[in-house]
């Protein structure tokens, strides 16, 4: 048997270090299922496919080979890409990317046998809709869009990467767009979800909450 925790929401809600460090606490697996799509997104740029190009990217993903070490490294037919996939080329493209269905299908295995056997906590945009919607637990994690694009360039600034307040916020508003309203499994709370605006919370009152909510359910 395992025990699930799904946490979804949109982009900056701080779902990648609030599931790290929740993880740590309780014992958790953690698998970020946004990496996976970043590493298709990554492999397609560095073979200069196109996102219309639907038989090469069929044919990249009968390839491809995504590995998540417990150290957190991810590494992509290989490669250590665990800094690279955050970088703005793969981030302006990795949306897009996670609305083509044989991107999705061939994903959605992925994750399901990472997760196989395990104690775990994963988080996404679909995770407690799509991926695992009979998970333990279920988190919908939010915050208003000023705020995660203060946290992305914030992060971008720790990783010297260059970006500006407005270039960020636009493209978190416009990728909150996009995920709410694609056709295949868009971003949103599932009904049984319990939702946490970190807005104005620090990162260890957001875990502590999280904390809560799953041993609650684990009793």
């Amino acid at each position: 048997m395992s025990f699930i925790v799904a946490i979804d929401g949109p982009a900056g809600a701080g779902k990648g270090t609030i599931t790290k460090l929740v993880g740590e606490k309780l014992g958790l697996v953690n698998i970020d299922t946004g990496a996976t799509f970043r590493c298709v997104a990554l492999n397609m740029l560095q073979e200069h496919i196109d996102i219309q190009e639907e038989e090469k990217i069929e044919k990249m993903l009968n390839n491809i080979n995504i590995e998540m070490h417990t150290d957190g490294k991810i590494f992509l037919n290989g490669e250590d890409v665990t800094h690279r996939i955050r970088e703005n080329d793969v981030n302006g493209l990795v949306s897009p990317v996670s609305t083509l269905p044989v991107v999705r299908n061939k994903l959605l295995e992925v994750q399901r046998n990472i997760a196989k056997g395990k104690n775990v906590i994963m988080e996404g945009r679909d995770i407690g809709t799509v991926v695992f919607p009979n998970a333990d637990v279920k988190i919908y994690l939010d915050a208003a869009a000023e705020e995660r694009a203060r946290r992305r360039v914030l992060q971008n600034q720790e990783k010297g990467i260059e970006s500006s307040y407005e270039e960020v916020l636009k493209g978190i508003k416009d990728r909150d767009k996009r995920d709410s309203t694609r056709e295949i499994a868009p971003l949103k709370k599932a009904e049984d979800a319990m939702y946490v605006d970190s807005t104005n919370l620090s990162i260890e009152q957001v875990v502590n909450q999280i904390v809560k909510i799953i041993e609650n359910n684990k009793k």
